[in-house]
């Protein structure tokens, strides 16, 4: 009967089975819920050996609790076995409802693979039921009770204590705590992360709280500027809130502060970089107004501070007073474009600013039949080989609208006067007034160099104070100086040259003592298709020519 084959269905070993399943409620901590689960294999079901494999997050199983012998406790618990190798376990053998059982007589091409495993021998059955050391029992865990849903984990038995396979009602006993197991151990998990999450929640406010301190304090004590302002809609800019450094820095109490946005501080000619960095976020170098009108230069640094939900909502700004990298930076760059005796731009100076007025191609006088087409069509994009084919007339003051370059890249021409033989026909250029000292050499031999830079120097000044503002007076070197004069005609440059020469004749003073030089002028004129080098060198050979056609009494030092 029944109950001969399976004595420990008593009611005490129901009992017993209800306490141990009750028991897998109450562990406190996944790890004592996954050892109640071994030890109520052993307790309530009646095997020896009991051990449950947790599935881990990459997919393999651990031996996470050992119940029944401690050696082999020892021996395997931690260990990994493959989820590979366990789907192939729990695909072969007999199908007990949703165990399953490998007879010793299968169980040995399992030997070699990487599942953890204890090892014991014993005899051949004497009996068709007898239990085998060799046999195998597994019983899935699933997350939802049943071999559809994921699995958990796995519950495997060894050595039943009445040295039998078990029965129907052993195997549904065993089943029915599998899916009890599961459950307690989901809800186990549930717990866990419930309260590693309440810890991290914890920690995330503490470390928040702690963090908005920090910003606080950084915020408020920094060295340099920091402000705070709305971004996006009308109020863009607006000024929230500033550090004590910024308000140092502008002259302009916290409360003023408020009352602004950066557009309003910043200089009319920084609006631009100004627009582009606040809305782009980066850095940017420009001016902003002190509260006396002056102004300072400041590296601003802006982070866009954006919500999850909203989007960008304020700028975090950071601003750095370079006021004296400025200055530096200011005065190197003068000093590389400018004369360190006379203070006037030098060679370099020169031949860039009149490059800047040249481009490669000369502009012709009369405009062809294709010149005359894209006048026709004003300009609107006839291009051949990236470059524009046609030229309009420009602005009064000789200059013409053309193209430079290649693409869309519009230029307008510079021309020059016609010859002298032609009839004035009231066109204006840019002149080129190349001049040299007479006499200066002399001036060095007797009186030494002190005196002849005290010479160029006044040379300088005077030369500088006979032009327009805007024209340029330029050193070359030595006793040479050119000065670029727009918008002037032939007559023009003439009159120029000759103001000029009257005023550096008259006697210069230096230590008590009167000097005085001439002054020969070439006048060249720049016009496009001609590079810088050809445009000073046409000036410096008229001035040659106007040196040597003069009588050689008018060219002495007096």
């Amino acid at each position: 009967m029944e109950t001969e084959s399976e004595p420990y269905v008593r009611l005490a070993t129901l009992r017993q089975l209800h306490q141990v399943v009750a028991d897998l409620n109450t562990a406190r901590s996944l790890a004592d819920t996954l050892q109640t689960v071994a030890d109520g294999v052993v307790n309530g079901l009646g095997y020896e050996l009991a051990c449950v494999n947790l599935v881990r997050p990459d997919g393999d199983l651990v031996v996470a609790a050992f119940a029944g012998n401690p050696a082999a406790e020892a021996l395997i618990t931690g260990r990994v076995g493959s989820r590979e190798s366990w789907e192939r376990r729990l695909a072969m053998g007999e199908a007990w409802g949703a165990l399953r059982f490998i007879p010793y007589t299968e169980g040995w091409v399992l030997d070699e693979d990487d599942v953890p495993q204890w090892y014991t021998e014993g005899p051949e059955p004497r009996f068709e039921d007898e239990w085998h050391p060799s046999d195998r029992l597994f019983a899935p865990m699933y997350a939802t009770g049943s071999s559809g849903g994921e699995l958990i984990g796995v519950i495997s038995v060894d050595r039943p204590r009445n040295g039998r396979r078990p029965g129907a009602w052993g195997r549904e006993a065993l089943q029915m705590y599998a899916f009890q197991a599961a459950i307690a151990i989901s809800n186990a998990r549930l717990r866990a992360n419930m309260q590693r999450a309440l810890v991290r929640l914890e920690r995330e406010q503490q470390a928040l709280r702690a963090s908005e301190e920090s910003f606080r304090q950084a915020f408020e004590y920094a060295p340099s500027g920091m402000a705070i302002a709305e971004m996006g809609g009308d109020q863009h800019g607006r000024i929230l809130r500033t550090n004590d450094a910024l308000c140092r820095l502008l002259g302009r109490p916290a409360s003023a502060m408020r009352r602004y946005s950066f557009s309003d501080l910043v200089h009319p000619e920084d609006i631009g970089t100004l627009l582009r960095t606040s809305a782009e976020g980066g850095r940017a170098e420009l001016r902003f107004a002190r509260r006396d009108g002056t102004y300072v230069w400041v590296s601003l640094r802006n982070s866009v501070v954006a919500d999850a939900a909203d989007g960008p909502r304020f700028l975090l700004t950071h601003v750095e007073d370079i006021e004296e990298r400025k200055r530096r930076e200011l005065q190197l760059a003068h000093r590389a474009s400018h004369d360190s005796l006379t203070g006037l731009p030098n060679s370099a100076e020169l031949r860039a600013r009149l490059s800047s007025r040249l481009c490669r191609r000369p502009h012709a006088g009369q405009p062809s039949t294709v010149d005359s087409l894209d006048a026709a069509y004003d300009n609107s994009g006839l291009y051949a080989s990236g470059h524009a084919i046609g030229h309009g007339h420009g602005p009064s003051g000789g200059a013409h609208a053309g193209a430079h370059g290649d693409g869309y890249d519009h230029h307008v021409h510079t021309v020059a006067p016609p010859e002298e033989t032609v009839p004035d026909d009231g066109t204006k250029g840019l002149a080129v007034l190349f001049c040299d000292l007479d006499g200066f050499k002399s001036i060095n031999d007797r009186f030494g160099h002190h005196t002849g830079d005290a010479v160029l120097i006044e040379v300088a000044r005077r030369l500088t104070s006979g032009v327009r503002d805007g024209d340029t007076v330029a050193r070359l070197g030595g006793d040479e100086f050119v000065v670029l004069a727009d918008g002037l005609g032939r007559a023009d440059a003439q009159d120029l040259a000759v103001r000029l020469r009257n005023a550096i004749i008259p006697p210069i003073r230096v230590d008590g003592r009167a000097v005085r030089v001439g002054a020969s002028f070439g006048i060249g004129w720049a016009h496009c298709g001609m590079s810088a080098d050809e445009v000073l060198h046409s000036a410096d050979q008229r001035m040659y020519v106007e040196k040597r056609s003069r009588a050689k009494q008018h060219r002495r030092a007096g």
